[in-house]
């Protein structure tokens, strides 16, 4: 709301009024800038509200032990983690039945190890 009203005063500052065609709002005329000022505060509340209620909804969520957000893959796992990289290091399984039998993807796998080899002990995907 502060960055409309910022970018209509500069406007105004430069002898240019702003009209909306829809909703037949002229901002160069008192009342014209009433119905915009009471629009714009409507719609800042609105947005307020949605985040009350959306920020609720996920605490809700939280407290029935429903977490949002991606999955973790197989290889957050340190143990299962050690032991694929121990396979691909001693080539006893080929690349492809690790990734079949841990159920990731070949990117996800390399990073790991690329991340562990560095000894960066967590990849946050």
């Amino acid at each position: 709301m502060k960055h409309l009203i910022d970018t209509l005063t500069r406007l105004k500052d430069k002898g240019i009024g702003f009209k909306s065609l829809t909703e037949n709002i002229d901002t160069t005329t008192p009342g014209g800038k009433l119905i915009f000022h009471v629009f714009g505060s409507l719609a800042e509340f609105e947005r307020d509200l949605i985040c009350e209620r959306t920020q609720a909804g996920l605490l809700a969520a939280r407290a029935r032990g429903r977490n949002g957000g991606r999955p973790k893959s197989p290889l957050s796992d340190e143990r299962k983690l050690a032991m694929a990289q121990k396979m691909y290091t001693d080539k006893t399984i080929p690349v492809k039945d690790i990734l079949t039998n841990l159920g990731i993807k070949k990117t996800t796998f390399y990073k790991y190890l690329k991340a562990r080899e560095t000894n960066v002990l967590r990849v946050s995907w």
